[in-house]
């Protein structure tokens, strides 16, 4: 089976669109950093490193210091999809984090966001 296109596109090329999106709604990159830190377990200083490394999303998750258990808390449509429905594991993660700057975007709490009571 082939890899999904976006396994090999750069985070570091999709990150500012995460960005540019929340920005857009006045949120910040702060916040971006954050989701990602909380869904990754990367802290500023590997999220950093993996930008400047232009590391592929596959890549990007399999080094994912430790994806959070809460993740699969994140249920919902995204790309016309369920994420319940995704069975490859790496485009799931992609997704959780797509449906997670999705809500930032749409102005939902930091706290709601990263599942926190």
């Amino acid at each position: 089976m082939a890899k999904h296109k976006i396994y090999t596109t750069s985070f570091a090329s999709v990150y500012p669109l995460y960005v540019a999106k929340a920005e857009k709604k006045g949120r910040t990159r702060e916040e971006v950093d954050q989701i990602i830190a909380w869904l990754t377990g990367y802290d500023p200083r590997e999220l950093r490193a993996r930008l400047e490394e232009q590391t592929d999303f596959e890549t990007f998750f399999a080094l994912a210091p430790r994806l959070n258990p809460s993740r699969v808390a994140i249920t919902g449509m995204i790309c016309g999809v369920r994420l319940e429905d995704i069975e490859e594991p790496t485009m799931r993660e992609i997704r959780y984090l797509d449906k997670l700057i999705d809500e930032l975007a749409r102005g939902r709490p930091i706290e709601k966001i990263l599942r926190e009571t």
